[in-house]
């Protein structure tokens, strides 16, 4: 186990494009959801035990060993509209050239192959992750983290919130990280002799409606 590889690939400065995505805060800052940094740590509990909680299952079961087209097709089950299943390939093919690059594995070589434009973004990072010789649980912990820090650092730019602020509102999720890692690394496990049922499903039916509202502005900051 190479334990310091997760710090590369949890670094926000590994090159998968997660900088150019706000995990749907542009929309919610757009709607007057998100206005300060305690509406801000609202939107990202919400979103970590929801599609962070789905992502970090999809991310731990392909470290484990899962196999990653059948995840890739329950990543596909567990995300109901387009503009989310096409930023999630988007981010799959960007994570893909970075971990290639970082790890050079025959597992991500197949998955490249058999994807050509991209699989689902948890599911590129488990693989990724199983390259770099790391633990479900690591893989987990890096996608959880993603889907609360990525919010964090958009608003940060859509609202000029001071940055020790939103840095605060990451540091109060980190037992709810705790949390949910372990649990996503659970299920995780039970994957490669169970299938896609024992994965968890969570549904945030407003990241899916704003989502789709969001990829049809015609000027907008971030892609996502």
């Amino acid at each position: 186990m190479n334990r310091a590889a997760l710090m590369v690939l949890a670094d926000g400065r590994f090159p998968a494009g997660g900088h150019a995505h706000s995990g749907g805060a542009e929309a919610a800052v757009a709607a007057g959801r998100i206005t300060d940094a305690a509406s801000l740590e609202a939107f990202c509990r919400g979103r970590l035990h929801t599609a962070g909680l789905v992502a970090a299952g999809l991310a731990a079961a392909a470290a484990a060993g899962g196999d990653p087209l059948a995840l890739d097709d329950a990543a596909d089950a567990r995300t109901p509209v387009p503009a989310l299943r096409t930023a999630a390939r988007r981010l799959g093919r960007q994570m893909m050239r970075a971990a290639r690059a970082a790890w050079p594995s025959a597992e991500l070589d197949a998955l490249a192959a058999a994807r050509p434009r991209g699989a689902h973004q948890p599911v590129v990072l488990g693989v990724a992750a199983r390259a770099a010789g790391l633990t479900p649980l690591d893989a987990a912990y890096a996608v959880a983290y993603e889907n609360v820090s990525g919010p964090a650092t958009a608003v940060v730019r859509l609202l000029s919130l001071d940055p020790f602020d939103a840095t605060a509102v990451l540091a109060r999720l980190a037992g709810d990280l705790d949390r949910l890692a372990a649990d996503a690394a659970a299920a995780g496990a039970r994957f490669p002799a169970e299938g896609p049922q024992v994965l968890p499903a969570s549904s945030a039916p407003l990241l899916d409606i704003t989502a789709e509202q969001h990829a049809a502005w015609p000027v907008r900051l971030f892609a996502s």
